[in-house]
């Protein structure tokens, strides 16, 4: 109940503008953030607050279908905070900062990636959508350049030449992909959300997230499934 809600402070509204416009904080920043937010507008501080804190800020967005959004980043599972619009079902979010055929190489790309074993999608493959494209054909050279553009707005990380989601993009697209790829989509067996880099028992199918399968066998000798306790027969990371 909005009138129950904590009030919004000008420590709230400045996390939140500077949230905004980042697009995405990894964790360590946000609490960097929420001290200096806090000490500017002499607001209370505690250092294990962050999620109270932004928890103040969401139910003030509520009304307005937005929230931060807590997510992991796959490659090194560290928090990251994000702002997400949920009235935005679709990538409506993009379709004002690109133009059809781009996002239309968007969502194929999306395809490959989501798809895939491992998460990734090479340059080549991408490159060889070029004149795949329905709405208008891009030359190898245009798709190059627009595969930047999304690298520098953080929907897509690339790794020597492989590109996967960013985090930013999971954290704000999961429900999306979650309802449009229900055959390939796959859900972490440890943390319950969406693997995209993932790894998968070969005996029972469970899914598990790179850092998440870092993190369980960390201690153990001979790797087992947690599901069905066969031996995990993939290279832990």
């Amino acid at each position: 109940n909005i009138a129950m809600a904590a009030q919004m402070t000008n420590a709230h509204r400045r996390f939140l503008q500077v949230l905004m416009s980042h697009g995405i904080m990894e964790g360590s920043e946000a609490r960097k953030l929420h001290r200096r937010c806090c000490e500017i507008h002499t607001v209370y501080y505690a250092h294990d607050k962050l999620d109270d804190f932004i928890s103040t800020i969401n139910s003030h967005l509520q009304p307005l279908f937005m929230q931060i959004r807590k997510g992991m980043s796959e490659d090194d599972g560290r928090a990251h905070y994000a702002l997400v619009n949920l009235a935005e079902t679709e990538i409506t979010k993009m379709a004002s900062d690109y133009t059809e055929n781009e996002l239309e190489l968007f969502r194929k790309t999306m395809d490959l990636i989501i798809s895939s074993e491992n998460g990734f999608a090479s340059s080549t493959d991408i490159l060889n959508l070029a004149d795949q494209l329905k709405t208008k054909k891009m030359k190898k050279k245009e798709v190059e350049q627009v595969l930047k553009v999304f690298v520098e707005d953080k929907w897509l990380s690339e790794r020597n030449g492989e590109y996967t989601l960013h985090t930013r993009c999971i954290i704000e697209m999961e429900q999306y992909i979650l309802n449009n790829y229900q055959d390939v989509a796959r859900k972490c067996n440890m943390c319950h959300s969406l693997a995209i880099q993932s790894q998968v028992c070969e005996s029972c199918g469970t899914v598990m997230h790179l850092p998440c399968v870092r993190k369980y066998f960390r201690a153990q000798t001979e790797p087992r499934c947690p599901q069905c306790n066969d031996f995990w027969s993939c290279d832990i990371p």
